[in-house]
């Protein structure tokens, strides 16, 4: 079985990764001035892209935290490992690969 310190230790540390990530890019973020004597049409086009793809990548970093945070209560209350859809023991090569997955691969398979 796996060592619940070191899953717990590795999850908060994926975390504050997250919390850095989402600080280093806060101004790709923040809103583009439409300002055409400031910076031209193919500047502003340019930001608003960035600002985009910065937005999906925000948006996909709130899901990883809110999976690692579901993983964490589940390491709590002894649930982790365990699928919450069927109850079965998740694989442990699969709790390797991503030790925040929830369902076993069967349950998986049927949900997706």
């Amino acid at each position: 079985m796996h060592d619940a310190a070191g899953i717990e230790r590795l999850l908060k540390d994926r975390l504050t990764r997250i919390d850095d990530d989402q600080a280093a890019t806060a101004s790709e973020r923040s809103p583009v001035m439409l300002d055409q004597s400031r910076i031209g049409r193919l500047s502003r086009m340019d930001a608003l892209q960035v600002q985009a793809m910065a937005e999906a990548q925000e948006r996909r970093r709130r899901a990883e935290r809110q999976r690692i945070e579901a993983a964490l209560e589940r390491l709590a209350d002894g649930t982790w490992g365990l699928c919450t859809e069927c109850g079965e023991e998740i694989a442990g090569a699969r709790l390797d690969f991503d030790p925040t997955v929830a369902l076993c691969i069967r349950c998986a398979r049927e949900a997706g």
